[in-house]
């Protein structure tokens, strides 16, 4: 079923001028804290390699955070609904008790936000050691309460001890940010 509507979802594209960047959790929530790694840090350093490399190849962006502040997730889907002509990726890191759980998953709530979901899916896929668990259907806040096409990007689980060594490297965090970019492109019609 997945691997039939990710087929036909590459071919699927549509209009967008600027990507509202939202790195999870920050200020008083830390969100998963395993293996030495606060889940806040790293949402905010991918993100702020995601806008870069988007910005790079003539897109623009919005954050809702730039520094380690707090901001509610209605807050977050207010500032996202006031950027014309957008799409949403909510950027987080994953953990589980059950500490075998490896690989990234990416989550929508609408058909807009599938397609780019199994775009950003199938970059991490190719371009990411770990890999990715696939795309799911997610009920999260931000992808209900925001109207342009959303996805929630977890990059991988912190609370996997090989998973937890790769993401604390730069070069990890810089190829998980460049499988972003290219799944995030793949689906902006020309």
């Amino acid at each position: 079923m997945l691997g039939a509507w990710t087929t036909g979802a590459a071919a699927q594209t549509f209009r967008f001028s600027t990507v509202v960047i939202d790195p999870g959790h920050g200020g008083k929530d830390g969100g998963s804290v395993w293996n030495g790694l606060i889940e806040k840090k790293l949402c905010l350093d991918v993100a702020k390699r995601v806008e870069t490399g988007l910005k790079s190849r003539g897109l623009k962006t919005s954050m809702t955070r730039r520094t380690d502040v707090f901001v509610e997730l209605s807050q977050r889907a207010r500032l996202a609904n006031r950027v014309p002509s957008s799409i949403f990726v909510s950027i987080h890191f994953n953990g589980s008790r059950t500490t075998l759980i490896s690989g990234g998953e990416v989550y929508y709530r609408s058909p807009r936000g599938r397609v780019i979901a199994s775009a950003i899916s199938r970059s991490i896929k190719s371009r990411v050691t770990g890999g990715t668990r696939g795309i799911f259907h997610g009920d999260y806040k931000v992808l209900r309460e925001t109207r342009m096409p959303a996805v929630l990007v977890e990059c991988g689980y912190i609370s996997n001890k090989r998973e937890a060594a790769r993401c604390a490297t730069p070069a990890h965090r810089q190829k998980l940010a460049d499988a972003i970019v290219s799944g995030i492109l793949a689906v902006r019609a020309k």
